[in-house]
């Protein structure tokens, strides 16, 4: 029997003053004392850890092993060398707290043999995620002198796989502990002559063959060089680290997943999984079935499924065979029988699910350990970057809707004068900006169209710029012109506590005459494309920018012709290069005769190059012109009004009947349906519907807060016929077949899906001479 049980009884039976004076050979070490790796002390000592730790090794096949030694305010264990086979050696801890439930810390706090044998836990269960990046069995010996003097401990890793436990039977821990016991020898015998026995300034790593059975060497390493598949697992996990910094959103992190998780490991597929609301969500996928996809989207986080449950329990579970997971999951081996063998790996940050990534084999795949450990590495890696997109997504979400509840919900419709706008924040600032745009409808029958810009790209911008909104339509609709609206707006923005400054353009537009007055403070003049198409910017007089001194703005006024289009915007329709809207935009506009929204969103893509945030508003004035819209009625549908949907119908139905245009009554009423129901489903806001007259045709307009079309979702469909019959994207189809023509257009609010359907017999009327549509009201 070893001496080894009798020393550790010794160390528990010891009085506490023998602990205390044990404690102070060690605090009579100069404090942050470490081995300095260029001495002959220091060379004897690390040649005396290595060889000891090697022994250790040797008495049992286990492919890491830790040497500790505590440190000099006795607070820590740190890694003074460490040994195995790669990847195991890049998983090593290298400090741990002596108060850590881990098995070094116990043995060195207990004086006692310490086995950690790590069994899956339970899923759902609320232990804490482990030191080593993946589940691993420990066995840990405490290094103690003769004289009580604790010096570290030795312990001896592997990854746990599924199966028995790993334990140690009575030789090989006496084995052990008997290396144990002559390293502590040793060490005291150092110190007793004045070596510094204390870490170094970062732990020794010594790389020594793994367990290569099982090992495909032609897709790993070189034949007969050692440790050459293990650096070649270890390249991925450096090159997945280095390339994930770089990105910041869940579309980018897929890719990289798969270039160094899926090819390298011979996978046929792979999936990412996002927990949100106790439910798992597919993100991204490759080379899987839609099947498997519609499996696992979505469903409840409870346990019984694999992916469910290597969440819940932070635990990998791999299954080599179809056998394998048919036994213990039949249910999803039945979902697809094509898959040979599995892999589901948690992903985690700290106590947070994160997710799961699924890997998939077309043949019954062995992964050995240091794969599985590889693996592993690579899923916490992927944790990490997925859990910084979704808290980047997250941010630009509540950045959107700020920006959003800043901006008009809805523009004001008249009669002879159609008016459109857009907001693009630019990228890579969150969402937020200090654009705004408004029309608003003067006391005095005009309408004021205005477009704002705060600088920069912060909260502070988009508060200042809901200050400076909220001001410009108080003093509009206390029925001051442009320039004294602008004038009293710079000196409201001196007296705020910021330093922001800001630039805004103001037109108010007479829809008798067409004459429109404007005014302007630091910002680009409006644009005006006449009925022929030919473009040019209003004569206009610039004051200086709001917040800059005294404001002393004037107004310009001039006639717009009916037919004529009115562009205000900010300077990110700008091109970054040129400082200048771009030949593309002003084509488009030279070009324009169709649907504004439709123009809208042409002018906006072609803008946006992504440098700055900007905002878009289109006014066409029809007052006189063949074709301008003769009345608007508005109906509002609150959000989650199950009604809402028969509501709408009987609006379309009494505008129909008003405008003498029942004929189209049953037709208008479908897509009405259709179109209100997609909005009420997917946009979660209250719904906004707009009737337009013109003069052969009516038009429908449905708006809401989001900007996405209702379309099926490429992600939980993969299929491309599938997709076709989706079940949300009917409604549109039946749109597309009863409309003569339709669009979706999205603005700063939200979108716009419009619809428009031809009046024959008010057509036929016109062409007979015979108008019977009534004028404007």
């Amino acid at each position: 029997m070893s001496a080894r049980p009798a020393q550790a009884a010794r160390w528990r039976s010891q009085p506490r003053g023998r602990v205390d004076r044990a404690e102070g050979v060690m605090e009579n070490l100069p404090k942050k004392q470490e081995a300095r790796p260029d001495t002959a002390d220091a060379i004897e000592l690390r040649k005396v850890l290595v060889s000891s730790l090697a022994e250790a090794l040797a008495t049992r096949e286990a492919p890491a092993g830790i040497l500790f030694l505590i440190d000099a305010d006795r607070s820590r264990l740190r890694a003074a060398v460490i040994q195995g086979s790669v990847p195991f050696l890049f998983g090593m801890p290298d400090v741990i707290s002596v108060d850590a439930d881990h098995a070094s810390a116990r043995a060195w706090r207990t004086g006692a043999f310490t086995v950690a044998s790590a069994p899956a836990p339970r899923p759902g269960s609320e232990e804490a995620f482990r030191l080593i990046p993946f589940p691993y069995s420990a066995a840990s010996v405490p290094l103690v002198a003769e004289d009580g003097t604790r010096f570290g401990a030795l312990t001896l890793v592997r990854p746990l796989m599924q199966g028995p436990a790993w334990a140690f039977d009575a030789d090989e821990r006496d084995v052990l502990s008997g290396v144990a016991s002559r390293l502590s020898a040793e060490l005291a015998v150092l110190s007793a002559r004045g070596v510094t026995v204390a870490p170094g300034p970062s732990a020794i790593l010594v790389p020594s063959p793994g367990d290569q059975g099982g090992h495909d060497v032609s897709r790993w390493g070189a034949p007969g060089a050692p440790e050459s598949a293990g650096l070649s697992l270890m390249y991925h996990v450096h090159h997945l680290s280095t390339r994930l910094t770089q990105l910041t959103s869940l579309d980018e992190i897929l890719p990289a997943a798969r270039a160094h998780m899926m090819v390298p490991f011979g996978a046929s597929g792979i999936m990412m999984g996002h927990v949100k609301d106790d439910r798992l969500w597919i993100v991204g996928s490759s080379g899987v079935s839609a099947a498997l996809i519609r499996g696992m989207h979505a469903t409840n986080l409870t346990p019984g499924s694999p992916w469910a449950d290597a969440v819940l329990a932070h635990f990998p579970y791999f299954f080599d065979s179809p056998s394998g997971l048919q036994s213990h999951y039949p249910d999803v081996y039945e979902a697809d029988d094509t898959v040979r063998s599995w892999a589901f790996l948690p992903l985690g940050v700290g106590s947070r699910h994160v997710g799961v990534c699924c890997l998939t084999f077309d043949d019954e795949r062995v992964l050995t350990t240091e794969e599985r450990a590889a693996l592993m590495m690579l899923a916490d890696l992927l944790a990490s970057a997925v859990e910084r997109a979704r808290l980047s997504a997250y941010e630009h979400t509540l950045a959107e809707s700020l920006q959003r509840t800043l901006l008009p919900r809805s523009l004001t419709a008249l009669p002879g004068v159609i008016t459109t706008a857009r907001y693009v924040p630019a990228r890579g600032e969150a969402g937020l900006g200090g654009d705004w745009y408004d029309v608003l409808q003067l006391p005095d029958g005009r309408v004021a169209l205005i477009v704002g810009d705060v600088e920069g790209h912060s909260t502070d911008s988009a508060i200042v710029m809901g200050q400076l909104r909220s001001a410009v339509m108080a003093y509009a609709r206390e029925g001051h012109d442009p320039a004294a609206v602008l004038n009293r707006t710079g000196r409201l923005l001196s007296e705020l506590d910021t330093e922001l400054i800001a630039t805004c353009c103001i037109a108010f537009l007479s829809l008798s005459d067409g004459v429109v007055e404007v005014a302007r403070a630091g910002h680009p003049a409006p644009l005006l494309r006449r009925p022929d198409g030919q473009l040019h910017h209003l004569d206009t007089v610039v004051g200086v920018p709001l917040g800059v001194g005294e404001s002393a703005v004037t107004n310009t006024s001039t006639i717009v012709p009916p037919g004529s289009t009115l562009m205000l915007y900010t300077d990110g329709m700008y091109a970054a290069k040129t400082g200048e809207l771009s030949p593309s935009v002003l084509k488009l506009l030279t070009e324009a005769d169709g649907d504004l929204e439709e123009l809208a969103d042409q002018l906006t893509e072609a803008a946006a190059d992504g440098h700055d945030d900007l905002s878009l508003l289109l006014a066409r004035f029809e007052g006189g012109v063949a074709g301008a819209s003769r009345r608007i009625e508005r109906f509002e549908i609150p959000r989650h009004d199950l009604a809402g949907v028969a509501a709408a119908r009987r609006f379309v139905r009494g505008c129909l009947r008003r405008w003498d245009a029942a004929e189209l009554t049953d037709t208008l009423e479908v897509i009405a349906s259709e179109a209100v129901t997609n909005a009420l489903t997917h946009a979660d806001s209250a719904v906004d519907i707009r009737m337009r007259e013109y003069e052969d045709h009516i038009r429908l307009e449905v708006r809401d807060s989001d900007a996405h079309p209702p379309l099926p979702s490429a992600m939980s469909v993969t299929d491309e016929a599938e997709q076709s019959q989706a079940e949300h994207g009917r409604g549109l189809q039946i749109v597309d077949s009863l409309a003569t023509t339709w669009g979706s257009s999205p603005h700063g609010r939200g979108k716009t899906v419009w619809m428009e359907l031809q009046n024959p017999r008010k057509e036929a009327d016109r062409e007979d001479g015979k108008d019977t549509g009534s004028g404007p009201p």
